[in-house]
């Protein structure tokens, strides 16, 4: 069986990761604080019929050898983490994180999440939670007779009551980094995990220690960027065409030789 067939099936799968990759960060083009990803590849192991150096003559070596590829693999799908823009909402909860960082909220069963998603809301208990009613860590808790929020850039929270004139503080948030945030894990809804390879969370004061600090009435809107994701797309679809070609090619070469007989 002609090798091309399965070599060009791998190149076909791979450039179906790259669209399916793709695909998933251009319906996210929109979602506040996502991160774009990239299917990465590596070719795969290669059938040796002459290694290079072999020995043609008693004074003379084979300069290059002769080694046919198997293919290629997906190696990973790494998710880039480099800043989107910023979109004024004038929310007093929206943040957006300018920098380096993650916001970290609870599950309800204790887990431990980061997002860098700042659309964060009130509950009825007055605790600042984001779109999914998970708590924002450390907790906020708004008065109910609060005025006026203010959050200033290194994450102290304070608001003005109704009958007073001064501001007081209620709480400080904090952010969250990770020596290699590529390796979080993604649950959706634009929170992550820790694993062993994003290695622990070291939890700080916005603007120190290389975290970013926070604007007040932004959020970060997606990194995607549409141009370059609709190129990929088009060259995915072309390297799938044409490896989708090789097949139809082989196949012809296959037809040609069992018709030899005939």
């Amino acid at each position: 069986m002609m090798q091309s067939l399965y070599t060009a099936s791998t190149g076909m799968l791979g450039m179906q990761t790259q669209i399916d990759t793709t695909a998933n960060n251009i319906a996210n083009v929109n979602t506040i604080g996502f991160k774009k990803s990239r299917a990465e590849f590596a070719d795969l192991m290669y059938r040796v019929m002459e290694y290079a150096g072999t020995s043609t003559s008693d004074t003379t070596k084979s300069p290059t050898g002769i080694e046919v590829g198997l293919g290629v693999r997906p190696t990973a799908i790494n998710k880039i983490f480099s800043e989107g823009s910023l979109k004024q909402t004038g929310n007093q909860l929206d943040m957006a994180i300018t920098g380096q960082g993650f916001f970290k909220m609870e599950l309800p069963d204790g887990t431990q999440v980061y997002s860098r998603n700042g659309a964060f809301k009130i509950d009825n208990n007055g605790t600042v939670v984001n779109s999914d009613g998970y708590t924002l860590i450390p907790q906020i808790v708004v008065p109910q007779d609060a005025t006026n929020i203010s959050i200033g850039s290194d994450g102290i929270v304070t608001v003005v009551q109704a009958g007073q004139t001064q501001a007081t503080q209620i709480g400080q948030i904090n952010t969250t980094s990770f020596i290699n945030p590529a390796g979080l894990h993604s649950l959706g809804s634009n929170l992550y995990v820790e694993t062993d390879s994003s290695g622990q969370a070291v939890d700080g004061t916005p603007g120190l220690n290389g975290l970013g600090t926070l604007r007040q009435g932004f959020v970060e809107l997606s990194n995607v960027q549409l141009v370059v994701e609709l190129t990929d797309l088009i060259t995915g679809q072309r390297a799938y065409d044409s490896n989708s070609k090789i097949i139809t090619t082989s196949d012809q070469m296959l037809q040609t030789t069992n018709n030899l007989k005939r």
